[in-house]
């Protein structure tokens, strides 16, 4: 079944252009202030966090662990790292893309278990430049074809979203972005540049925890071994002046904190680019008119509209402004997403935004199989201004694609 998307690329392109220089003029440090004082909140969780895990395993220092953890990641490294802030005036180096979170300050700015320069090359140059396309390493329904094509109970199969839901972090972001970062800085050494990502079957993500071999020993001595220790081993052993049940209680609230802030991190991450009303795309985009389409119709909005909804998601909830322009401050999504919702529904390009538990639950169906996501192929020049063809899936359980299957391992 074919359906068709009837948009002037050029006229939507040009409404976008003009809207990103009205918000490049607006960039101001009341941008790096507002980073600031939400850097500030996700510290404050952090530190009730810790001041209170001492006393027994309970949810409270846990919940706040977790959250002080995904604001790292999710707003402080996403946003930083994205070169958002280089252009605010009089910012800190230390709060610029090239600064932030690398070398030693990774210990400072964000220590998880993925090593900072491998996210960036990972998520900034492949996955936001290969949005949805067979190349894009967080392509969910691709990643998932093993377990779509599977024949196991459907139980048994949420049962296997639960296990990744809850260590995705450790098994799947860390190993995909390590390895796929190694096989760049492979390529660059040999002279063949670093910008293909790799083949599906490179990305072994199981050989990455052998200790016995090369790789296994790089990943464990980069991922593994400095976020373990710091998390379960250096931070519990700071209250033993309190005695070992502070210890033992630090201990385990640092381990609950950790699912707590995978599940977090997973469910406000994962939907974005998932669902059977989002698309996946055939092929490259034609030029920058097709790129700015794809990046809406790829993409997923949540609830927005004020700094503790946003803070709470991770300010991932102005994806589709994100992928539009990723090196814009947060608080520039937050003002700007009803302009963008406005152009979209203007030029009849569909912009999807819904609850983040609407979103989560449409993700767990692509995941499992009862779903799958449109596909939309290159439309090319002459196309922009006609109607494009995107294939609605015709049969919900169907197949993998051969570019899922490609992607098992």
């Amino acid at each position: 079944m074919l359906e068709p998307l009837s948009i002037d690329h050029e006229a939507f392109a040009r409404d976008l252009t003009a809207l990103r220089a009205e918000i490049d003029d607006a960039i101001g440090p009341e941008d790096f202030a507002h980073l600031q004082k939400i850097e500030r909140w996700g510290r404050w969780c952090t530190g009730l966090g810790y001041a209170t895990a001492w006393i027994a395993p309970n949810p409270f220092s846990a919940l706040a662990i977790a959250q002080g953890n995904t604001t790292r990641w999710a707003i402080m490294m996403h946003h930083v790292g994205h070169r958002g802030y280089d252009r605010v005036p009089g910012v800190p180096p230390a709060y610029t893309g090239r600064r932030f979170a690398a070398g030693g300050r990774r210990f400072v700015d964000w220590l998880d278990w993925m090593v900072p320069a491998a996210w960036r090359y990972e998520h900034n140059v492949l996955h936001h430049v290969r949005t949805g396309e067979a190349e894009d390493p967080d392509l969910v329904e691709q990643n998932t074809a093993w377990l779509r094509a599977s024949k196991m109970p459907l139980l048994a199969k949420y049962g296997v979203v639960a296990f990744f839901a809850c260590t995705w972090k450790i098994t799947y972001y860390a190993p995909s972005t390590f390895l796929t970062w190694r096989r760049a800085e492979q390529r660059r050494a040999a002279g063949r540049g670093p910008q293909q990502p790799p083949a599906a079957e490179e990305l072994r993500y199981a050989a990455a925890f052998n200790p016995f071999t090369e790789e296994g020993r790089a990943f464990w001595k980069a991922c593994v071994l400095p976020y373990a220790t710091a998390r379960f081993a250096v931070v519990p052993a700071l209250f033993s002046p309190l005695g070992p049940w502070a210890v033992f209680s630090v201990a385990a609230n640092s381990a609950a904190a950790e699912v707590i802030a995978n599940l977090h991190s997973f469910f406000i991450i994962a939907p974005n680019h998932a669902g059977d009303d989002v698309y996946r795309f055939e092929g490259r985009a034609a030029g920058k008119e097709e790129f700015f389409v794809r990046q809406v119709v790829g993409s997923v909005n949540y609830a927005t509209g004020n700094d503790v909804i946003d803070f709470l998601q991770g300010f991932l909830n102005y994806q589709i402004e994100h992928h539009l322009w990723p090196d814009l401050p947060a608080r520039k999504y937050q003002q700007y997403q009803p302009r963008v919702k406005a152009i979209c529904e203007k030029h009849g390009v569909p912009y999807v935004q819904e609850s983040l538990f609407r979103r989560a639950r449409k993700l767990v169906d692509i995941m499992v199989g009862k779903t799958a996501m449109r596909t939309m192929a290159t439309e090319g020049k002459a196309g922009r201004r006609s109607a494009g063809r995107a294939k609605a899936p015709t049969d919900r359980r169907a197949a993998p694609s051969q570019q899922e299957a490609a992607a098992e391992e």
